[in-house]
């Protein structure tokens, strides 16, 4: 086998470890100013890395029954998809591997992929909502069973 090709995982090789986000990271400053009744569009913009702002900015436009309350959706849960992949990237996350939904830190970038996908879907861009949805199961397929 070439030595540029990524081996498979099998008993020999499990794959790459589950990445899991700093319990310390934006997510539990956001998680505590929710639950304190702060707005999430203020925890957004006190923690703006956090992806668990923008997954609930992301739900709520969804929920919303008002003009473009859909492309908002998909606007706030882009951002948090981006901004978790970073937190991702920062927690040594190689682009590939389980991020669990048992782990409460990644939950917040799950939710924000789980939006992404359903706004997606909403607005006609099928090939991104199956992507997402792919994504999704890869990362940890609880997490969809979790959030449907």
């Amino acid at each position: 086998m070439p030595e540029s090709l990524p081996l498979l995982p099998d008993a020999s090789n499990p794959g790459p470890a589950p990445t899991l986000l700093p319990d310390d990271g934006p997510d539990a400053a956001v998680a505590a100013l929710l639950a304190d009744g702060v707005a999430p569009h203020d925890a957004a913009a006190e923690h703006p890395a956090s992806s668990l702002a923008w997954a609930v900015l992301a739900e709520r436009a969804e929920l919303a029954d008002r003009p473009g309350s859909t492309v908002e959706a998909y606007a706030y849960a882009r951002t948090g998809y981006h901004r978790g992949l970073d937190a991702l990237r920062r927690a040594g996350w190689k682009g590939f591997g389980p991020v669990p939904w048992s782990h409460e830190p990644n939950r917040g970038f799950l939710r924000a992929l789980y939006a992404l996908g359903r706004a997606a879907d909403a607005i006609g861009e099928a090939d991104e909502a199956a992507r997402v949805r792919q994504f999704l199961d890869d990362s940890d397929p609880a997490a969809a069973q979790a959030l449907s």
